[in-house]
């Protein structure tokens, strides 16, 4: 979903200017972390196989194809990844079709930076096939753009899907905010050289260099995201 990109956001008054804010969704905006674990441990239960706990740190918040391929290869199930992937999909559209819990602080964060007029992109390692499904939940008013973890040729953890978010909206990677809640999800955000806020969902994640962690969305609003950039003076 692309549509016209807005006016960028306005100046401090030290001089630095947020340009934009890009967003990662599942766990970040959507509380669906948990719902991908539960269809995993579903679909392998249904060929035979149980999960260990200890993997949902393994397979949070990457690419399908990663994640679907190591619980493949660790479980020796009899399944291509293509059909994997078929089944997992289904299996989460239907959970998000029955009920889509936003995360704290989401709704009131994504009004904000739209009243302001902040350009704004859905950042996501999900299928186009379910962005498109949370958009309609989420608003898609909300964003100016999109970019799908099946519309790169590499995703996170690589830099690919935010330099691709801030080429679309025309902006300076640097000036860009992004909300992550998964290691991966920082790694990539951080090699594209934006400034991160981060609010774990599932595994612990550290203070860094450009690099700021919160325990909840409603942490989270525009002077504070102005304030990220003031830093880099």
């Amino acid at each position: 979903m692309t549509s016209t990109v807005p006016a960028l956001g306005t100046r401090t008054a030290e001089g630095s200017a947020l340009q934009a804010v890009l967003l990662d969704m599942d766990g970040t905006l959507v509380d669906t972390e948990g719902f991908w674990w539960d269809v995993e441990v579903e679909v392998f239960g249904g060929l035979g196989h149980a999960l260990d706990d200890s993997w949902r740190h393994v397979v949070v918040g990457g690419p399908m194809t990663r994640s679907a391929g190591f619980l493949i290869e660790a479980t020796g199930a009899d399944i291509t990844l293509a059909e994997l992937t078929v089944l997992l999909n289904d299996g989460f559209e239907d959970r998000i079709d029955r009920t889509l819990p936003l995360m704290p602080g989401a709704a009131r964060l994504l009004a904000e930076l739209y009243e302001h007029e902040i350009p704004t992109a859905l950042v996501s390692a999900s299928h186009r096939r379910i962005i498109d499904r949370v958009l309609t939940s989420l608003g898609p008013q909300h964003f100016a753009l999109s970019i799908a973890g099946d519309e790169v040729s590499r995703t996170k953890p690589y830099p690919d899907p935010y330099l691709l978010a801030a080429a679309g909206l025309g902006v300076d990677p640097a000036r860009c905010a992004v909300v992550e809640d998964t290691a991966t999800g920082v790694a990539a955000a951080e090699a594209a050289g934006c400034q991160v806020v981060a609010v774990p969902s599932v595994a612990p994640i550290a203070p860094a260099a450009r690099r700021t962690v919160v325990t909840s969305l409603e942490q989270v609003d525009l002077p504070f995201l102005h304030s990220l950039m003031t830093e880099m003076l």
